[in-house]
């Protein structure tokens, strides 16, 4: 069963992209995590302070014009400033992570590397740059000893980021691995709901902070009587553009048509009218129930999940009814550029996971996200065309099924002033729209970062030349065995049909491939 299919239902159907820009700060709740100490390094150029701002939102306030501060002016209140560094990010969910070897990826516009740490049994993330001559650790290896390696040079360092070996270094000379400057800045780090988290500052006077703050909790993920499928995918899209598409469950009949089945509502694609609410609004993010009795919640920077289906249900009911939650965590990249994350936590069909591989789910979660991937790399641009801080003024917004996208929106412009707060220096402008087999690449993506993914394709690749080389082996098999074993005309048809049916097999098992692991189309136009 694949959670996406059970965003049809009537009034509450959330979909999987959405790009966005910001988010609000985690809630401090409590779930179980093995934190992974903080580690000494500059601290990041710039952060802002950030207060609790409370501020309702409606459908009204997308054309409403930015308030006055007290003091007079047209600046927003400093005190609801959201301080982006100030968060924990995902890196990837840990069934994705090999601890054999390092991973490196790019979250806020930092390059780090995740690394696991066999002595002390823990994830680890550094900067992804060798001190030496800033070559890239996530292109190194785990060495006999457990340490992170750069493949350089050599160098080698520990859990704490401190160099433990220069392979250049006289034995009896100096100990310059000791120096300050051979030390790679290493970021606290936590695996909570099996999703590696990042806080990203070094610097000591955060190395506590898994004390403070945590990344939000979904009890649902830890729970024993559910499953999860995760999943992770980059998008030429950016962080905003992610974000307000998740949030918009009226687009999802209409850019995945043919995709998630049908609808009898109000037209022939199954859209209709939606009611939302949007409540507990302020610079953290906010809630929107729905009108089933579902919600859905945005935890800004990253996380935004929830349920159609009702949660009213008493506690001792609620193990036996059916329920599944959709969450997705939204990491902003670079400008034009975001990465999502989502985990379906579901206790109906648990069998299923049992004999339905992970790589078979991906199949129909990366085609949802390749749907609308052009439509929102376009639209994008378009948004940049007519300025961002003008996004009140540019779109339509007339219906209630917009009101967590207008949700968000205002909170992007009141807490962020339309800007992600990147943690290191970063050109502010959209990289140039690629061809669509560039845009809608599934290897690079998806597949790479996929372990179960990866082990199919290696699979079906294995599959393929076995196929054709069967259909050599018996075409070869038939042209010697001709007039001695094969004999009759029966035999030399089966013989025949069995080298067409390898090589017809290994053909369909290459097209297979290709749309499902590297790229398929999606013309809207005939679906």
């Amino acid at each position: 069963m694949d959670p996406l299919s059970l965003l049809i239902l009537p009034r509450a159907r959330p979909s999987l992209p959405l790009p966005l820009r910001t988010s609000a700060p985690a809630p401090n709740t409590a779930g179980r995590a093995s934190p992974s100490a903080a580690r000494l390094t500059p601290a990041p150029r710039w952060q802002t302070q950030r207060a609790r701002l409370s501020s309702p939102i409606s459908a009204v306030a997308a054309e409403a014009p930015p308030s006055p501060s007290p003091s007079g002016g047209g600046e927003e209140d400093p005190e609801g400033r959201f301080d982006w560094l100030d968060q924990w990010y995902p890196f990837a969910p840990v069934c994705d992570l090999d601890p054999a070897a390092p991973h490196g990826k790019t979250v806020l516009g930092l390059r780090v590397v995740a690394w696991y740490d066999r002595a002390v049994d823990e994830w680890r993330v550094f900067d992804d740059a060798c001190p030496h001559r800033l070559a890239p650790l996530s292109e190194g290896r785990i060495d006999d000893k457990g340490r992170l390696q750069c493949v350089y040079h050599g160098w080698c360092f520990d859990g704490k980021g401190s160099c433990q070996f220069i392979p250049q270094a006289p034995a009896l000379g100096p100990p310059v691995h000791k120096n300050s400057k051979a030390c790679v800045a290493s970021y606290p780090s936590v695996v909570q709901n099996n999703i590696l988290w990042f806080y990203p500052r070094a610097d000591a006077e955060h190395q506590d902070v898994l004390e403070r703050k945590r990344p939000p909790f979904i009890p649902e993920i830890d729970d024993p009587s559910f499953v999860t499928v995760y999943g992770i995918r980059d998008l030429s899209y950016g962080y905003d553009v992610l974000v307000e598409n998740l949030m918009d469950p009226a687009h999802v009949p209409y850019a995945h048509k043919g995709l998630m089945g049908k609808l009898l509502e109000f037209d022939i694609e199954g859209g209709g009218p939606m009611k939302m609410k949007i409540e507990e609004a302020n610079v953290k993010g906010f809630l929107s129930p729905q009108e089933n009795g579902g919600y859905f919640r945005y935890e800004a920077p990253c996380t935004f999940y929830g349920s159609p289906l009702p949660r009213e249900a008493k506690a001792v009911e609620k193990k036996k009814k059916p329920q599944f939650m959709l969450v997705f965590m939204c990491i902003p990249v670079a400008p034009g550029k975001s990465r999502v994350i989502w985990a379906f936590p579901r206790n109906v069909g648990v069998w299923l996971d049992k004999i339905i591989p992970r790589w078979y789910y991906h199949i129909g979660q990366n085609a949802i996200l390749d749907s609308d991937i052009y439509l929102l790399h376009i639209e994008e641009r378009n948004f940049a065309a007519a300025g961002i801080e003008n996004w009140q003024k540019a779109v339509y917004v007339p219906t209630q099924s917009d009101n967590m996208v207008i949700a968000f929106r205002n909170w992007f412009r009141k807490h962020c002033k339309n800007q992600v707060g990147w943690a290191a220096p970063t050109v502010d402008q959209l990289p140039a729209t690629p061809t669509k087999d560039k845009l809608m690449e599934r290897y690079w993506s998806h597949v790479a970062q996929c372990r179960s993914c990866s082990m199919a394709l290696k699979a079906m690749k294995a599959l393929e030349v076995a196929l054709q080389v069967a259909a050599v082996a018996v075409v070869g098999f038939l042209a010697i065995a001709k007039g001695t074993l094969v004999t009759s005309v029966v035999q030399k048809t089966v013989i025949v049909s069995l080298a067409v049916l390898c090589f017809a097999a290994s053909r369909w098992l290459a097209n297979f491939i290709e749309k499902n692991f590297y790229f398929q189309d999606y013309v809207h136009a005939y679906k």
